[in-house]
């Protein structure tokens, strides 16, 4: 078996013999369509934790992010919450569902509900530090970009 961070390969681990690797919809598709293993129902305005009966091995200097599927998204008000999966994380993938809707959302078995896109990151070290410098903005934020742009 090789070493993790040795492969830029995705590693899927079955769980449960009900379980559906993840697929990409096209060639080009960023993210692999995550499957329930299970029935079950999402309430109105009210979110569920869905199992999905596997576990992954990440190449190292990636995390897995979970991601709302935009049909589902659009048709039926679905996102996905607390989408992030470390590279050393190896249980169960779990995909948290919000309903923003206003009526229940049922799935089956097998039915895609999120996709997994594998995202490279940069472990910088967190130093602290008395001043952080000049910027162009400052600490202007949430939305003073929108004030004058460039």
């Amino acid at each position: 078996m090789p070493e993790r961070g040795e492969s830029t390969r995705l590693t899927i681990m079955k769980l449960s013999g009900k379980r559906i690797s993840p697929t990409k919809g096209s060639r080009f598709a960023a993210g692999h369509d995550s499957y329930t293993l299970t029935d079950g129902l999402v309430p109105a305005n009210a979110q569920k934790m869905v199992a999905t009966g596997i576990a992954i091995g990440l190449p190292e200097g990636t995390y897995g992010r979970l991601a709302a599927r935009s049909g589902i998204a659009s048709k039926m008000g679905i996102i996905v919450g607390g989408g992030v999966i470390d590279a050393d994380y190896t249980g169960e993938v779990k995909v948290i569902l919000r309903n923003h809707g206003n009526a229940h959302c049922v799935f089956k078995a097998g039915d895609r509900i999120a996709q997994l896109i594998i995202e490279k990151i940069a472990n910088a070290e967190a130093i602290e530090v008395d001043d952080l410098g000049v910027t162009e903005r400052g600490k202007m934020g949430f939305g003073s970009s929108d004030l004058n742009p460039k």
